[in-house]
């Protein structure tokens, strides 16, 4: 025992080596849900075409949407969104388009395809989101991944993101 009839692990001790636990715990699960909550895509490992063409990104941000050519009008609806960053199609059918001033088409392979989809954990199509450059062919998602009912609705989602 020791001086004065105290314990050497007095509750204090416990409750401090718990609490200090508990913080640790805490801030390795606060960083590694931040770092998980926006994904990465490098358009260098990963090959998406224009036409025939291997598609290289120029521009520091895009929005991404991916939707499905066999509802109506996709193409023309797409082509015409009023966006402050080009859009970047994807074709859940992998049909290829013409691209337009404010639009690139994109399709890729079915594995690039799939592994884009569960990257981004998109359940739902058409879905859209924004991604930045960090450097080269690296991007970042920059905004939350936004499901659409109807792409009419895509002018109206490009705004809340």
């Amino acid at each position: 025992m020791a001086k004065g009839g105290r314990s050497l692990f007095s509750v204090t001790t416990v409750f401090a080596s718990f609490f200090g636990a508990a913080l640790i715990a805490g801030a390795f699960a606060y960083f590694n849900y931040k770092f998980s909550e926006y994904k990465f895509i490098d358009f260098g490992e990963w090959v998406f075409y224009e036409k025939s063409d291997i598609f290289r990104p120029a521009d520091d941000k895009y929005i991404v949407v991916l939707y499905s050519s066999k509802d109506k009008n996709t193409q023309d609806v797409i082509s015409n969104v009023n966006a402050p960053y080009k859009v970047i199609a994807i074709d859940f059918y992998q049909n290829s388009f013409e691209n337009t001033k404010n639009t690139i088409f994109l399709r890729s392979g079915t594995n690039t395809n799939l592994k884009f989809i569960q990257r981004f954990n998109i359940y739902h199509s058409p879905s859209i989101f924004i991604i930045k450059k960090i450097k080269d062919t690296l991007y970042k998602q920059d905004s939350m991944i936004r499901e659409l009912d109807t792409l009419e609705q895509i002018d109206k989602k490009i705004k809340e993101l």
